[in-house]
C-alpha cells in the first residue's frame, strides 16, 4: 500500500498569517524523502489553502506522483490539463465546508463527469472518482470510464462505536473488492489517522491511502520527517504481517 502525503494543511497554517511559511512545496519535498510515494493537494476554487504557484511548483519539483484533487469546474480543468498531474481525483467541493463532506453526486453529474474523464483521459491523465462506499456508484464509475475510485472513509473514521465503525468498515471492503472486480485501482482517504489506519490496510484491495491531516498534526509535536515516517513504517508494518500470513496458510 502507497502512502499519499495530503500537503493541504500546511498551505492552511501558511495561509492563517498571509505569509510565505511553512512552504507546502518544502513539506512535499521532505514527505517524499520520509517514503511518501504521491503527493496529494487539493486546488480548491476559493484558493484557501493550496494556490496556483504551490501546484506548479509541486508539478515541476516533486519527484514522486502528483494527485490534484478538484472540483470539475472549467477554471480547475483547464489548469490540470496544462500542468498534467499523474493523477486528478474529482471531488465535491461546497464553499461553507471545512473539508469534503461526503463522495461526488456521480448520478446527478454522469454526463458532465464522464465529458471531464474524456478530457483528460486525452492528456493521458488518469482520473479517480472520490465516492461514497456504494455499490450502484462504483458501478457507475467504471461505466464512465473512472481509472480509480477513491473510497471516502470519512464515516468509518468518526464513528462513535465499536460497532458503528465496523458496519462502515464492512462497506469499505465491500465497495473495495467491487472496484477491483471491475478493474477499478481503489484508493482511500478522509479522516484517516495512526489510531485508525490498521483495518483500512488488512484490506487488500486498497493500493494508496491520501492522509493529510493526521500526518501535520503530529508533525506539529515530533516534526514532519518523523510524523510521514511513523506513518510509512505503520504502512509497511501491517501489510507484511497480512502477506506473511497469506503465505503461512
Amino acid at each position: 500500500m502507497r502512502l499519499g502525503v495530503n500537503v493541504d494543511h500546511v498551505a492552511t497554517i501558511r495561509e492563517a498569517r498571509g505569509g510565505l511559511e511553512p512552504d507546502p512545496v518544502t513539506a512535499a519535498h521532505i514527505a517524499e524523502l520520509a517514503g511518501a510515494e504521491t503527493i496529494v493537494c487539493h486546488l480548491r476554487e476559493d484558493r484557501r489553502h493550496i494556490n496556483d504557484r504551490d501546484v506548479r511548483l509541486l508539478r515541476e519539483t516533486i519527484k514522486t506522483r502528483l494527485d490534484l484533487e478538484m472540483a470539475a469546474t472549467e477554471e480547475i480543468i483547464a489548469i490540470a490539463l496544462d500542468i498534467i498531474p499523474d493523477l486528478v481525483t474529482l471531488v465535491p467541493e461546497r464553499r461553507k465546508e471545512l473539508t469534503t463532506e461526503a463522495g461526488l453526486d456521480i448520478i446527478g453529474n454522469r454526463k458532465s463527469l464522464q465529458t471531464t474523464i474524456s478530457r483528460f483521459h486525452k492528456k493521458d491523465i488518469a482520473v479517480s472518482l472520490f465516492l461514497d462506499p456504494v455499490e450502484e456508484y462504483i458501478r457507475l464509475a467504471r461505466d464512465i470510464d473512472a481509472d480509480f475510485i477513491e473510497i471516502h472513509t470519512g464515516e468509518f473514521a468518526n464513528a462513535r462505536t465499536f460497532e458503528e465503525a465496523e458496519e462502515h468498515l464492512a462497506g469499505i471492503r465491500t465497495a473495495a473488492e467491487l472496484a477491483r472486480s471491475l478493474d477499478l485501482g481503489v484508493n482511500a482517504g478522509h479522516g484517516l489517522n495512526y489510531s485508525n489506519i490498521k483495518p483500512i490496510i488488512e484490506i487488500p484491495q486498497i493500493e494508496e491511502v491520501s492522509i493529510g491531516h493526521a500526518i501535520v498534526s503530529r508533525a506539529i509535536f515530533t516534526g514532519f520527517e518523523r510524523a510521514v515516517r511513523e506513518m510509512t513504517e505503520l504502512l509497511h508494518r501491517f501489510s507484511l504481517r497480512d502477506n506473511e500470513t497469506v503465505t503461512e496458510d
